[in-house]
C-alpha cells in the first residue's frame, strides 16, 4: 500500500480539461440546491404545523417521510449510476426534485405537501452519490482533496445556510415561499446539467434484481422508521417491530448482494468492504454523522427552550460555524493531497471532541458567546474530519466500485443520522423525565446527559482517527 501524501512529485498534478470541470461544477451547484432543501423544514414546522391545522406526530412526517425515502432510494442508486447514462440520471433526479418542488409549493394541504417531499427526497437521493462517483471518475488522485474540499463546502454551507434562509422567508413571506425561492434555481440547474452533463464512466449491462430492491426498500426503510420513532420521542411497541423488521430485512439483503456480486450482479457491492481504509472511513463517517446531527437537534431545543430564543436568532447564531466549515474546506482539501488523511482526522476528531466535553458545561445561565464558540469548534473540527473520510474511503477503492462505495456512504450516512438522533433525544426525554417545557430544570438535565454521551462517543472517534492512513486501490 501506497500512503497518500508520503511523498510528491517535482511537477504540478495534471488538470482538468474544461468539459470535466463544467461537469463537477453543475453537479456540486445541483447538490448544493437539493441539501439545501433538506434543511429548510425545521424551523418551518411550527408554522406548518398551526397554518394546516395538523399535531406534531403528523407534522413530523414532512422531516421522517424525506428520510424514508432517501433511505429507500439511496441503496439503488449504485446499481442506477452503472446502468444509466449519467446525462439521463441527472435529468430525471433534478426532474423529480423541481417537481416535487412544484407540488409543496402548490399544495392544499398536508397530504400533498408530503407528497411533494417524497418526491423531492426521491431526486435528492441520487445526486450526492452521481456527484462523488463523477468526482472519484474523472479527478486524477492528486488533486481529489481540492476538489473534496470544494464538495464539503457545498454539503457544511447547505445544512448551515438552510435555517437562516427559512427564518426570513417565513418572516417575509410565508412557508410556500420556501419553495418558490428554490423551484427557479432547480430548473435553471436542470437545464444547465442537460445541456453540460455528459456521460462519466463506463456502462455496465446487467439486469436488476427485483428482490434486491424490496429487500433494500424493506430494510433500510424500517431501519429508518423506528430509529425516527425513537428520536422523536416515541415508545412503545411500534419502534422496536420497525427495527426488528429493518435488521431481518437489511441481514437478507447483505446475504443476497454477497451472492450476486460473484456474478457482479448486486444492487450494491459489498467488495467495498475489503478495503481496510474503506472500512474504517464509513464507520468513522457514521459515528461522526450521528454526533453531528443528534447535537444539531439537541442544541436548537437548548437554545429555544432553555435560552429563550427566537427561532430566527437560533439560526443565526449557528450561521457562522456552517461559513467557517466552507471557508475551511478548500484549506483542507489541499492539505490533504499534501499530507494524506490521518493528521486532518485527528485534529478533526480532537477538536471535535473538544468542543462536546465544552457543551456538558452548558446550563441555564450559559452566555450564548460560549455557545456560538461552541459551535464554531465544532464546525472547525468536522471540516477537518469530512474531507478526509470521503477521499481517503472511496480512494481505496478500484474505480468500478466507486458508484457502490458512493451508494453505501450515502445510505449509511442516513442511518447513522437516524440512530444520533434517536439515541440523543431518547437519551435526553429518559434523564429529563418530563416533556414539560416550562420545567427548565428537567430539560436542561436531560440535555447535559445529551452532551455527556456524546463527549463520550467523541473519544472513540478521536481512537478511530489514528488507525485511518490512505491508500490507492487495487487495479482490479
Amino acid at each position: 500500500m501506497t500512503t497518500v501524501g508520503a511523498s510528491h512529485d517535482a511537477t504540478a498534478p495534471p488538470a482538468l480539461d474544461r468539459g470535466d470541470r463544467a461537469v463537477i461544477a453543475v453537479l456540486l451547484v445541483a447538490t448544493f440546491v437539493v441539501i439545501l432543501n433538506e434543511t429548510i423544514m425545521g424551523v418551518a414546522l411550527p408554522v406548518l404545523l398551526s397554518e394546516l391545522n395538523v399535531t406534531a406526530p403528523v407534522g413530523q412526517w414532512l422531516t421522517a417521510g424525506f428520510l424514508l425515502t432517501m433511505a429507500v432510494v439511496i441503496p439503488v442508486t449504485g446499481y442506477l449510476i452503472q446502468q444509466v447514462p449519467t446525462r439521463v440520471l441527472y435529468g430525471v433526479a433534478m426532474s423529480l426534485f423541481s417537481a416535487g418542488t412544484l407540488v409543496a409549493a402548490l399544495a392544499p394541504g398536508f397530504p400533498v405537501l408530503l407528497a411533494g417531499r417524497v418526491v423531492q427526497a426521491c431526486g435528492t437521493a441520487i445526486m450526492l452519490p452521481l456527484l462523488m462517483t463523477s468526482v472519484m471518475t474523472l479527478v486524477p488522485p492528486a488533486r481529489r482533496g481540492a476538489i473534496m474540499g470544494n464538495i464539503s463546502i457545498v454539503i457544511s454551507v447547505a445544512p448551515a445556510i438552510g435555517p437562516t434562509v427559512s427564518g426570513v422567508v417565513l418572516d417575509l413571506f410565508g412557508w410556500r415561499a420556501m419553495f418558490w425561492v428554490v423551484l427557479p434555481i432547480s430548473l435553471a440547474v436542470l437545464v444547465l446539467g442537460v445541456r453540460r452533463v455528459t456521460r462519466v464512466g463506463e456502462a455496465v449491462s446487467a439486469p436488476i434484481d427485483v428482490l434486491s430492491v424490496v429487500l433494500a426498500a424493506v430494510g433500510f426503510g424500517a431501519l429508518v422508521y423506528g430509529l425516527s420513532g425513537f428520536g422523536q420521542g416515541g415508545s412503545g411497541v411500534t419502534p422496536w417491530v420497525s427495527l426488528v423488521v429493518g435488521l431481518v430485512g437489511v441481514t437478507v439483503f447483505v446475504l443476497r448482494q454477497l451472492g450476486l456480486q460473484r456474478a457482479d450482479r448486486a444492487l450494491l457491492d459489498l467488495r467495498a468492504f475489503t478495503s481496510r481504509t474503506f472500512t474504517l472511513a464509513s464507520a468513522l463517517m457514521m459515528l461522526m454523522m450521528g454526533l453531528l446531527l443528534g447535537v444539531s437537534t439537541i442544541l436548537p431545543i437548548y437554545l429555544q427552550t432553555v435560552l429563550r430564543l427566537e427561532p430566527l436568532s437560533t439560526g443565526l447564531l449557528l450561521l457562522p460555524g456552517g461559513l467557517l466549515m466552507g471557508l475551511l474546506a478548500p484549506l483542507v482539501g489541499r492539505l490533504y493531497d499534501r499530507l494524506g488523511p490521518r493528521v486532518l482526522l485527528v485534529v478533526g476528531t480532537t477538536a471535535t471532541s473538544a468542543s462536546l466535553w465544552f457543551a456538558t458545561t452548558f446550563d441555564a445561565e450559559t452566555p450564548t458567546t460560549f455557545v456560538l464558540i461552541f459551535h464554531l469548534l465544532l464546525s472547525l473540527g468536522l471540516a477537518f474530519a469530512f474531507t478526509p473520510l470521503f477521499t481517503a474511503g472511496l480512494g481505496s477503492l478500484p474505480a468500478r466500485l466507486y458508484s457502490h462505495g458512493s451508494a453505501i456512504f450515502s445510505t449509511t450516512q442516513q442511518l447513522a443520522a437516524a440512530a444520533g438522533v434517536a439515541l440523543l433525544v431518547s437519551v435526553m426525554s429518559a434523564t429529563a423525565g418530563t416533556t414539560n417545557p416550562e420545567d427548565v430544570a428537567a430539560q436542561m438535565t436531560g440535555m447535559h446527559a445529551s452532551f455527556l454521551l456524546a463527549a463520550v462517543l467523541s473519544l472513540a472517534a478521536v481512537a478511530c482517527a489514528f488507525t485511518v492512513r490512505g491508500e490507492t486501490p487495487p487495479t482490479s
